[in-house]
């Protein structure tokens, strides 16, 4: 009986399989963490480029004297949120991912020493729900998911006018 748990000790076909087997779940995870990790990055980058061509946009249609006429940017709200949704939804990696809340534009007006008496200041907001694609399949159907995160990206730029 001796022998042949010692020839059964020393002999080693399969223990690369073995082996490889405990890694496995590791590695997946590994690799959805970093494939998730790296469409956040992206999705951020989309959305800020989209509040950024929405901030643009504003800062050249609105009047340069906004703030003398007391004016205000809700006018533009549904062409500031059909530019950012249209650069959500154009992006094939966070088409679907990425759910547009809510979008607004605000107005300051800066005293000082500048070319006009009162420098407009127009700042475009968008508020953000990010959906992970491994939220499923990481709990491995025990019901529950990765939480949604929400997030706020904003950007402003001074009222050029038309």
């Amino acid at each position: 009986m001796r022998f042949g748990f010692h020839k059964f000790r020393k002999d080693e076909s399969g223990a690369a399989l073995v082996e490889f087997a405990i890694l496995l779940p590791m590695m997946v995870l590994l690799f959805a963490v970093i494939i998730e990790g790296a469409r956040l990055l992206w999705a951020y980058q989309v959305a800020e480029a989209g509040i950024r061509d929405a901030t643009r946009y504003i800062a050249r249609r609105a009047p340069y004297d906004i703030c003398d006429t007391s004016g205000s940017l809700s006018s533009y709200q549904s062409e500031l949120e059909t530019i950012v949704r249209t650069r959500l939804n154009g992006d094939p990696v966070t088409a679907g991912q990425i759910t547009l809340l809510s979008v607004s534009a605000g107005l300051t007006c800066t005293t000082g020493n500048y070319r006009g008496a009162v420098l407009p200041i127009a700042r475009v907001s968008a508020r953000l729900e990010v959906t992970p694609i491994f939220a499923n399949m990481l709990f491995f159907g025990s019901g529950d998911t990765l939480a949604t995160r929400t997030t706020t990206i904003s950007d402003s730029s001074r009222v050029f006018g038309t």
